[in-house]
């Protein structure tokens, strides 16, 4: 069988891992890649947001299935593209992704079906978002409409800091289009929690939960970020636990969905805040967290293309997915300067450090070969995955192999798990 993953971060190289495990594909091919995907499986120079490139050269090549990771191909509508090109496509198609593309669908459709989430307003008029601001209680969340990479949410401690944001986003375009609408939102206090699920539209199968980092600096400090590091499990839940964010939240979602006539199949992440009065929607993906593919995935037991394709055929329900009890700890090593500007070119050495122990893993993000060297290409450049027995051990061993990997500037936070 032979399929091809689209998109080149973290991520893709950790789907790409998996995926590589499975006896039953033949050829494995990724969009674009990265010299930590090019060991595992041929690179193809094709941009993630490429629709027309990935379809002909899936049509071409003769490819079995396409995995469509990013964000953004997705509310593109990549897999509704390769879906009317006969093209087997693993993802939710462009009218399910909205529950990423756009967080005022997100909310609306939690509201409609008593979905906990946090309340909240829409804003498509400045004026009436700073008026809103001026009266409401202090802190608030404010959040891009659209995609931005991750980093369109602000924490606003004060009024200053949410009509600066406000502003930011609605007039001066800090984050392009997906700033003209913006939600405001109330601050929910509690931890935080992700749960990545498997959907097929009808069925959702919840995996090991995990806690990321988004913040740059250690004590949750700095600006947003795509992500710096996560942990899984992210908390300990009981049965009781899974039960009731099933019951509250992960079912009444993909049903919500189905209702709605965009049936989702997939990938769906979980951003949850546990609060006093229980666990509430921070935000919905439609797709893999990146870094949190790369603790989780190392934790599945089961053939990932199985369950792929389980989503596909709406067959989740019956089909087996086998976890680890064991922890895992990822630590992005990122180039000094993330998430504002930075240099690349940066050669990076010790990479080989993982291929002497077990347990130990280096997903490649911001990197590509130059002249026989790995140097780095983009902000996040790796993560250093470890598994262990406890978290304590796991976090250990990350932050022991980081200390063995090296190029000009590296930057990464020292206390990945251990603010959790």
């Amino acid at each position: 069988m032979k399929v091809m993953v689209v998109g080149g971060g973290g991520r893709e190289h950790a789907i790409v891992w998996k995926l590589s495990q499975s006896s039953r594909i033949s050829e494995l091919f990724c969009a674009p890649g990265n010299a930590g995907t090019a060991i595992l499986a041929k690179n193809v120079p094709l941009k993630a947001t490429d629709l027309e490139g990935v379809r002909d050269f899936a049509l071409r090549e003769k490819i079995d299935l396409v995995v469509v990771a990013p964000d953004d191909p997705l509310a593109m509508g990549m897999v509704d593209m390769l879906q009317a090109a006969g093209i087997k496509a693993f993802g939710p198609n462009a009218a399910a992704a909205r529950i990423e593309a756009s967080k005022a669908f997100a909310k609306n459709l939690m509201k409609k079906y008593n979905i906990p989430t946090a309340a909240y307003e829409i804003f498509s008029d400045q004026q009436a978002a700073l008026d809103y601001v001026n009266n409401c209680q202090m802190p608030v969340v404010i959040k891009a409409d659209g995609l931005a990479l991750g980093k369109g949410v602000i924490i606003a401690e004060d009024r200053e800091t949410a009509k600066q944001a406000v502003k930011g986003m609605m007039s001066e375009g800090v984050f392009g289009n997906a700033g003209r609408t913006v939600v405001i939102e109330e601050f929910l206090r509690g931890p935080e929690l992700t749960v990545l699920a498997f959907a097929d539209g009808t069925n959702v199968r919840a995996m090991v939960s995990s806690r990321d980092h988004k913040r740059a600096l250690d004590g949750d400090k700095g600006l947003n970020t795509g992500g710096m590091g996560a942990i899984a499990p992210g908390t300990e839940l009981s049965d009781q636990d899974i039960k009731r964010m099933h019951d509250e939240i992960f079912q009444p979602t993909i049903d919500a969905m189905r209702s709605e006539g965009s049936p989702f199949s997939g990938i769906i992440y979980f951003g949850l805040m546990l609060t006093a009065d229980g666990p509430k929607v921070i935000e919905y993906n439609a797709r893999f967290g990146d870094p949190e593919a790369q603790v989780v995935l190392p934790l599945l037991k089961s053939d990932l293309l199985d369950i792929f394709e389980a989503c596909m055929d709406n067959s989740l329900g019956s089909q087996e997915i086998v976890w680890s009890d064991k922890h895992a700890c990822v630590v992005v090593m990122a180039s000094g300067g993330y998430p504002g500007s930075y240099n690349t070119g940066k050669t990076i050495s010790g990479l080989e450090c993982a291929d002497r122990m077990t347990d130990v893993y280096i997903f490649h993000a911001g990197t590509k070969v130059d002249n026989g060297n790995v140097v780095t290409s983009g902000g996040r450049v790796l993560g250093v995955t470890a598994i262990a027995e406890t978290k304590e051990q796991a976090i250990d061993r990350a932050y022991e192999f980081v200390q063995q990997i090296s190029f000009d500037k590296a930057h990464y936070r020292t206390d990945i798990g251990r603010t959790c």
